[in-house]
């Protein structure tokens, strides 16, 4: 495998002392990128993914045109529903949609179990062209978090209030755990199978948990996530967790097996360490600031920057993930500046 000639943003997951900010960016491949837009007018998302030498090029595009200190596997959270046997269809302006959602026991009894090298080798073999030739930084891989892809897969879509998804979490437990259970022996194996192919560093998507309150989540979520983090400790990578809207659970991610704990733009550095959150904290720049003007951006990301520097342990990103709105130009100059500050302060 080819040597990582930065690792950078690797000793900062770890906690460890950096000389400066390392800073990649969630949807960071594509979305805004004009080769991006040029290959979307031939290719869906699936198609691209199913392409190794494709994939691979849209992964590192970022990294040639930004500079930032890691790639991000282009694929979806949905990637691996397939494989269990859930027809998903990316569809334009609308996102994940399934014809047939899951409703009951027997629904969740018909799902198949992933097996990677068969089931998803595209996404493998990607992963190997990317660590084995073309990048000096670390790849990061992902995977969606039960709850999320159970939000997808009850509702048929994407959702605004979740309420399906909260019914049968309250009406019906026996399938609730079951799903859970299903979903996190899928999400151990589809991460393994990154890892062993070359990814460096995991996160676990849980962008829609945080329309759960606490104690909810400490009741059917915080258990499944725990047992998934505990399995994928075993492979010596750093694991990232993310989500939306969920500043009410940071302390129950602070207790997890997690290594590095993302924020979205609605809780601070300063504030989530007051309150008591030890982990290596990432983020958090809101994505619409950057369709501002430069003075406010700078001011922005400097004020992020200086609470991330006060302790050794912080990456920079956004709170969650680049538009297609947003610039590569400015992309470019926002990594300029991380780099510059950070080895100022």
């Amino acid at each position: 495998m080819s040597k990582i000639i930065n690792d950078t943003i690797l000793k900062a997951f770890k906690g460890e002392k950096t000389d400066y900010t390392p800073v990649w960016y969630m949807r960071q491949a594509g979305r805004s990128q004009k080769e991006y837009r040029e290959l979307k007018e031939k290719y869906s998302l699936f198609e691209i993914t199913h392409q190794p030498e494709l994939c691979a090029y849209v992964t590192r595009l970022p990294v040639e045109h930004y500079g930032v200190d890691a790639a991000i596997l282009y694929k979806d959270i949905m990637s691996p529903l397939p494989a269990i046997g859930v027809d998903v269809e990316i569809k334009s302006g609308i996102g994940p949609v399934i014809d047939q959602p899951i409703q009951s026991l027997r629904d969740v009894e018909k799902l198949g179990t992933i097996d990677p090298e068969s089931d998803v080798p595209y996404v493998l073999d990607t992963i190997r062209l990317l660590t084995e030739e073309q990048l000096d930084v670390p790849l990061i891989g992902f995977s969606g978090a039960p709850f999320t892809l159970a939000s997808y897969m009850i509702e048929g879509g994407p959702s605004k209030n979740y309420h399906k998804t909260k019914a049968m979490m309250y009406s019906d437990p026996t399938t609730w755990f079951a799903l859970m259970d299903k979903l996190a022996d899928m999400t151990i194996t589809y991460v393994r199978a990154q890892v062993n192919a070359g990814a460096k560093a995991i996160q676990i998507f849980d962008s829609w948990v945080g329309a759960l309150n606490a104690a909810d989540y400490r009741y059917y979520i915080k258990p499944v996530m725990n047992r998934i983090f505990t399995e994928l400790k075993k492979e010596e990578v750093p694991l990232i967790l993310f989500g939306v809207g969920a500043r009410h659970l940071m302390m129950e991610w602070n207790d997890l097996p997690v290594d590095v704990i993302g924020l979205d733009w609605r809780i601070s550095i300063k504030e989530a360490r007051n309150k008591g959150i030890t982990k290596t904290l990432q983020g958090n720049l809101d994505p619409a600031i950057l369709l501002s003007d430069w003075q406010t951006i700078e001011a922005r990301t400097k004020e992020i920057l200086d609470e991330g520097r006060a302790n050794p342990s912080h990456i920079f990103n956004l709170g969650h993930g680049v538009t297609p709105e947003i610039k590569p130009a400015t992309l470019k100059k926002l990594t300029e500046l991380i780099h510059t500050y950070s080895r100022t302060i």
